[in-house]
């Protein structure tokens, strides 16, 4: 099921997008506030998120810069009364991918989210497997195989391993620092040490021999994925 936010503190428009586009495909979640925006994004997944720009306690263009920050391959609609040419610019340049101006014509709007959310399933499908040289990894099963000799070997991962590959086989050949990886894997209200990381980093690599060298130690920064196309 593709699970979609809205934003917004208006009790008729949530009724209204909820008509259009909840059903049995799509979950709808509701949040009237940033805070409580920020809370569940925090807590779920979402495909897409419907953002006004006037929100209670806080701007829907600045929220829509840090989801664009933390997760930039989220969907972001702007759905408000802002209609000017400058408000649309300065959406889009926060990271919106789409910009509805209220009043809205529902079948228009369930249109474009199921448009969008068709596109999000083929890139999915076309996303759950990353190939390289040296590895494979199929993202839906869980599946990491590597390359030993002429043939792969399949090898087992925890959770929390799996999850530390994926997050550089996302990003190949970025230096990524260690505090980075400690907001984005553990999250911010975890306390955890970012020598830790290096613990974690070293236990993956032996699971990786011989190809652990596609994860490199960058002196002073951090670490970056180097696979062989």
């Amino acid at each position: 099921m593709n699970s979609t936010l809205l934003v917004e503190d208006c009790k008729e428009i949530y009724q209204l997008v909820s008509q259009a586009v909840s059903g049995p495909l799509v979950q709808l979640d509701w949040a009237q506030s940033v805070t409580e925006a920020e809370k569940s994004l925090k807590d779920n997944h979402y495909d897409i998120v419907l953002l006004d720009i006037e929100l209670p306690d806080g701007s829907g263009l600045e929220l829509c810069s840090k989801i664009q920050a933390i997760s930039p391959d989220l969907t972001i609609f702007f759905l408000t009364g802002h209609n000017d040419l400058s408000e649309k610019v300065l959406g889009f340049s926060a990271g919106a991918d789409d910009y509805i101006t209220k009043p809205f014509n529902p079948l228009e709007l369930r249109a474009r989210v199921e448009a969008k959310l068709k596109k999000l399933e083929i890139l999915k499908k076309s996303a759950d497997s990353l190939k390289w040289k040296e590895i494979q990894i199929n993202k839906a099963s869980q599946q990491v195989k590597i390359l030993e000799g002429e043939d792969y070997k399949q090898i087992d991962l925890t959770a929390l391993e799996f999850k530390l590959l994926t997050y550089f086989a996302n990003r190949p050949r970025e230096v990524i620092d260690r505090d980075t990886m400690l907001n984005d894997i553990w999250g911010r209200d975890i306390h955890v040490y970012s020598r830790s990381v290096d613990t974690h980093v070293s236990k993956l690599r032996k699971k990786l021999k011989p190809v652990s060298h596609i994860i490199e130690s960058v002196h002073g920064a951090g670490y970056k994925f180097m696979p062989t196309e």
